[in-house]
């Protein structure tokens, strides 16, 4: 893409956010990623290089290991409290106050489980994939924020003596219900959908593009690679989020 190209495509869906009375914006890897923090999969290398996805990331897996699992996990929470929101992140946010103060409808969906977008400012966040920071109990179902350093042991329990375990949904298991319905009601009245950061093959999110766009939303993507919605969506900018945001919001509020 030339820059002149890409000067036209930020500017044009800048007036499309302008023109748009419903937004949905949906998060993925690549967003976090430019703030340090690495996919799952890039994630397992030095000790945990052995392990596949399916050895930490499952029910049955955290059971037959509980130790291991929630070691894994501690780690990534660990990380995660070293990292700040992004350009990318802030720039979501700024979008979200400004369609408050134009009284339109905005909403922000995310498969990743940080919390960075809470820590830049927006809110409400559907979270599709769970939060990391939240804890709860097998045994009880007491949920509980850990904001703070490394666990002393592994596993961790609860004062009623069950397992917990982190708030993410594992392999296997279903996206919160709430969440679900969330999505598909925002999708449903948008005018105007973007998709940042995400690879666009984890569903049911993938399908998210498809569902607005049949419904005549205008479609956006931006993401460095190319996706398997590149050919399908209005509008493909192979740019980092965090670079191209803000470009794209000050062109919205100025």
């Amino acid at each position: 893409m030339t820059r002149d190209n890409k000067r036209w495509m930020i500017d044009d869906i800048s007036a499309s956010i302008q023109q748009a009375k419903s937004i949905v914006v949906l998060t993925g890897a690549g967003l976090s990623a430019e703030s340090g923090i690495p996919t799952f999969r890039d994630a397992l290398n030095g000790l945990w290089a052995k392990f596949d996805a399916q050895e930490l990331a499952t029910l049955q897996a955290f059971k037959r290991n509980p130790a291991r699992v929630t070691q894994w996990y501690d780690e990534r929470r660990q990380m995660c409290r070293q990292c700040a929101p992004n350009p990318g992140h802030i720039a979501l946010a700024q979008l979200q106050a400004w369609c408050k103060s134009q009284a339109q409808e905005y909403t922000l969906i995310t498969q990743n489980v940080d919390g960075l977008h809470q820590a830049a400012g927006s809110k409400p966040v559907i979270e599709l994939h769970g939060n990391l920071w939240l804890w709860w109990c097998l045994g009880c179902g007491q949920s509980v924020e850990e904001r703070g350093g490394p666990f002393n042991s592994y596993p961790i329990l609860c004062a009623c003596g069950g397992l917990r375990r982190p708030g993410v949904v594992w392999f296997g298991e279903m996206l919160p219900e709430s969440a679900l319905i969330d999505a598909g009601l925002a999708i449903n009245r948008c005018d105007l959908f973007l998709s940042l950061g995400t690879s666009s093959v984890v569903e049911p999110a993938a399908s998210f593009v498809y569902a607005a766009s049949e419904r005549g939303a205008v479609t956006v993507e931006i993401n460095p690679e190319a996706t398997p919605i590149s050919d399908q969506v209005d509008y493909s900018l192979k740019a980092k989020t965090g670079e191209v945001l803000p470009e794209i919001v000050r062109g919205v509020t100025q």
